[in-house]
């Protein structure tokens, strides 16, 4: 897994590469952590991943939990058909909010 990270316009764009699963989930939170420094809001760009397991979703909708109660947001971006297939299944489309585009989803998260 591979985790690349910027800000634009006030808004972390959290990119992940790869897979994301039980074996590499700690990495992610670390970094995580170390990003809401920054900001409260983020955008999860999924539009490289490749994998993800239980263990990635679970780590995901933490973030989105953490950040409601830090009056913050996290939403996610173009996730390729197997990650999608899991936030379906799963139904996470009822707790994360999903764009197509990151540009759409900082506009999202500037007009909240």
């Amino acid at each position: 897994m591979t985790i690349e990270y910027r800000v634009e316009e006030g808004i972390g764009i959290i990119k992940i590469i790869g897979d994301l699963d039980a074996y590499n989930v700690r990495e992610l939170t670390k970094k995580f952590h170390s990003y809401l420094k920054e900001t409260v809001l983020f955008v999860l760009d999924l539009s490289e991943l490749k994998f993800l397991d239980s263990t990635g979703l679970g780590t995901i909708i933490n973030f989105v939990k953490y950040l409601s109660e830090m009056d913050g947001m996290l939403c996610v971006v173009n996730p390729q058909p197997k990650p999608r297939m899991v936030f379906e299944i799963t139904q996470a489309y009822k707790i994360i909010d999903f764009y197509d585009d990151i540009e759409s989803a900082i506009i999202a998260l500037q007009n909240r």
